[in-house]
């Protein structure tokens, strides 16, 4: 089952973990064939958020909300079942000083195959 393990750091405190501590978790994660994708992601200075309201497309510097921890970046896992999930997301080195927020992945290009199915459309 995928799983998506979202990183949230505070960034406006020092990087509590070193750069190399990560590459050799992604490293060893990957290795392992349990890491389907990963990634870091820019400063949250660096973010834009779109909305569309009645049509209306609206684009905002920032993030969507304000928090005291942002999205850092993501590891998107095959594991056995959410406790699985779960081990996996603790080793994840920023857990020791941010959060990680473990999902299950909708199948949903599944569910969109499954409805075409039953309702006999041809693609």
């Amino acid at each position: 089952m995928k799983y998506l393990c979202l990183v949230y750091l505070d960034e406006s405190l020092p990087h509590p973990v070193a750069d190399s501590e990560c590459l050799a978790y992604d490293a060893a994660i990957r290795a392992s064939g349990q890491c389907i994708a990963s990634e870091a992601l820019e400063s949250v200075n660096t973010a834009t958020t779109v909305r569309v309201r009645n049509g209306r497309t609206r684009i905002t510097d920032g993030p969507f909300a304000e928090t005291k921890e942002q999205l850092a970046g993501f590891y998107l896992i095959d594991a056995i079942d959410l406790n699985e999930a779960l081990l996996l997301a603790a080793q994840i080195p920023p857990a020791r000083s941010g959060s990680i927020e473990v999902r299950p992945v909708r199948p949903i290009r599944e569910l969109a195959s499954s409805a075409t199915a039953q309702h006999g459309v041809a693609r």
